[in-house]
């Protein structure tokens, strides 16, 4: 078994972020197995100084005590894997746009994702030169439209009909379904603690798993970090990340004392570390529910 966590580095890791790393190495090393981290940078168009921001992502990490087993994986690195295992799957060319696809998809999940309709699917090869000579395609692989099942620890069952993913977008760049699920089976990833924005994705990523040859990993959606508005967690909230709280007299030790208490490990103003965290941590009494930030 191993767990892992895999930041995109677009910006420092804001307190939600830094729950929700917690949380994931909690549950690696309550499970005695390997903890990984990934750098999920593949969309050039927005970590343009992703060496720079994970280097600081790292290093708040390590900062919280939070140690890592293995060298840090890159996704950028690794675009030939993604290659190989589109081309293992029964895919096709889509020219829709995202106006285009919203029009005609019913109404969003809770993550923002439209199920595609399909509308592509069945273009003849003149149409499909056509719509070629107009704009780039994104790739799309023909998924049998079967509702998949997965159990999650905390949410518990949960059921999503799979569509035809975009697994390349048209800007050519790998997306993220595909790499994160080609990644998680090269890498044994077993585990897999994240927030529970992304728990409606599950279903599509497990379909994805099991047509590579794969398994899907078990999976543990935790309650996303809020404000006082009871809006997701972002940097324009004010002191967030680990320098804004520096600046504002938090240590550390101050931050992951307030991180163990939302998870209801410790008091907010205990002196912990990470160990004694790990030590009265339980996957089955442990408060993974949403938590409000009011700075």
């Amino acid at each position: 078994m191993t767990g892992r966590f895999a930041p995109s580095p677009t910006s420092d890791l804001h307190l939600g972020n830094l729950r929700t790393a917690l949380l994931a190495w909690l549950m690696a090393r309550h499970a005695g197995v390997d903890h990984l981290v990934r750098i999920e940078d593949l969309d050039a168009t927005r970590v343009a100084a992703a060496p720079e921001v994970a280097a600081r992502q790292l290093a708040d990490l390590a900062a919280l005590g939070l140690d890592h087993d293995g060298a840090v994986v890159w996704q950028s690195e690794r675009v030939a894997l993604y290659a190989e295992a589109a081309a293992s799957l029964p895919t096709y060319e889509c020219y829709c746009t995202r106006r285009e696809i919203a029009e005609a998809a019913s109404a969003p999940h809770d993550d923002g994702y439209r199920p595609y309709p399909g509308t592509c699917r069945e273009l003849s090869e003149a149409e499909r030169a056509r719509r070629r000579a107009e704009r780039p395609p994104a790739l799309r692989v023909a998924s049998d439209h079967r509702a998949v099942t997965v159990h999650d620890r905390w949410a518990g069952v949960v059921t999503g009909v799979v569509d035809d993913v975009v697994i390349r977008r048209n800007d050519g760049a790998w997306a993220y379904n595909l790499a994160v699920v080609v990644d998680d089976l090269a890498q044994g990833v077993t585990q897999v603690v994240r927030g529970d924005d992304l728990l409606s994705s599950s279903p599509r990523q497990a379909w994805l798993a099991r047509a590579l040859g794969g398994v899907e990993p078990t999976y543990a959606h935790v309650g996303l970090v809020v404000n006082a508005e009871g809006q997701r967690l972002a940097k324009r909230d004010g002191a967030v990340t680990l320098a804004d709280l520096a600046a504002a007299g938090w240590d550390a030790g101050a931050v992951l004392a307030l991180l163990g208490a939302s998870l209801g490990l410790c008091d907010a103003a205990e002196r912990v570390s990470a160990r004694d965290l790990l030590d009265r941590f339980d996957p089955d009494t442990v408060d993974h529910g949403s938590w409000t930030w009011r700075g």
